[in-house]
């Protein structure tokens, strides 16, 4: 049988590997999950949604923490996992600092890296930092690359991996979103009933998202400064925003959008109450680049605030309109959205080019088509 362990640390991770941990238990392997809890209280209320129990919980994170420490106390964890469970297999994902610690412990090991959400490119190995380093560091471990996209495998050809080696599986977090958006209509949730009594129907509900780090500071007070016009000029909308808590991203928010009547501060949602949010919402206003991928799925034009995205997919097919930090750009999109029906039933109605919910399936697929 053969061994398989996934390892993920993040909230963002856990959501697009769930999927694939569900296919690898219905088939014929032995899996095993590993957290590194890069993330804590945000990937526990994932598992808990999932029902995964990790059999190796590192819970490595502690205040303050950088990028040298979590890297290097990773790696160091990471070695008596893989001497207990000796794994034929290891499943890293994206760009995560897990990930590229993770693809270095599973080398390490002479385990096979497997990569999933390969091949995602901006080309700049300082946007985003540190995330573009990790995903091209871990290509050049990873033995097998699974690219949600034909563009992402392009990026890999380009990069002297064999074709052999590449899988074009669409991406797991479509997996995980369409099992997702039925469950959360099903399920008893305290935090969605919250929203509920927040939620004004009579509104168009825009929904915010934004934590990244290269827009912290002068991009951040931008973004607010364009969120609070648009609530100023728009009073049949309902912005809700929740709030990241990194103290770069809670100040310029409390500052310039607390006390507006159209505008909802909260605090960050739990996956299930993020999906049904979203199913909610009429646009949303992101950086996330797992929003950009999901909202799509929704029919949920996207407006990115990022000068650049290593998911050109959806700009090409009009599913998203990058916006950057600029104040008037974000401004001028949102309200073009607004008022122009047939652009909005245009960009709500594209195919989302990131997959179809068969991901996790193709991939087990071609492992088990591997020898051990």
């Amino acid at each position: 049988m053969k061994k398989i362990l996934i390892i993920f640390g993040t909230r963002p991770e856990a959501i697009k590997m769930a999927p694939l941990y569900q296919a690898f238990k219905n088939s014929e392997f032995e899996t095993r999950v590993c957290i590194t809890a890069q993330h804590r209280e945000m990937l526990d209320q994932v598992l808990q949604f999932f029902s995964i129990q990790p059999e190796y919980d590192l819970n490595l994170m502690v205040p303050n923490q950088n990028l040298y420490s979590l890297t290097a106390n990773i790696i160091e964890s990471l070695k008596p996992v893989m001497e207990d469970f000796q794994p034929d297999y290891v499943f890293v994902h994206g760009d995560t600092t897990t990930t590229l610690a993770a693809s270095i412990a599973g080398f390490y090991s002479n385990a096979k890296v497997c990569h999933v959400e390969a091949g995602l490119r901006t080309h700049n190995i300082y946007t985003p930092f540190p995330e573009e380093m990790n995903r091209q560091v871990t290509s050049r471990l990873a033995e097998y690359h699974f690219a949600p996209t034909s563009e992402s495998e392009k990026n890999l050809l380009s990069e002297n991996i064999a074709k052999d080696k590449i899988l074009v599986t669409g991406n797991t977090v479509i997996d995980a979103l369409l099992y997702s958006a039925d469950k959360v209509e099903a399920i008893e949730n305290d935090e969605i009933n919250d929203l509920k009594k927040v939620i004004d129907n009579t509104k168009k509900l825009i929904l915010i998202t934004g934590h990244r780090r290269e827009n912290h500071g002068d991009g951040f007070v931008r973004i607010c400064n364009a969120i609070k016009e648009i609530a100023l000029q728009n009073d049949d909308v309902q912005i809700v925003y929740p709030v990241h808590l990194n103290p770069n991203v809670q100040d310029p928010v409390n500052k310039i959008l607390s006390g507006i009547s159209n505008i909802v501060l909260i605090n960050p949602l739990s996956y299930p109450s993020f999906v049904w949010l979203m199913k909610k919402s009429y646009i949303i206003i992101t950086d996330s680049g797992g929003v950009q991928e999901e909202a799509p799925s929704l029919g949920k034009p996207v407006l990115v605030m990022r000068e650049t995205t290593e998911r050109p997919e959806a700009v090409k097919q009009g599913t998203v309109i990058l916006v950057g930090t600029n104040k008037d750009k974000i401004i001028k999109e949102c309200n073009k959205l607004l008022k122009d029906q047939d652009l909005y039933k245009k960009m709500s109605e594209i195919h989302n080019p990131y997959g179809d919910g068969n991901a996790s399936k193709r991939i087990v697929d071609f492992i088990a088509a591997k020898p051990k």
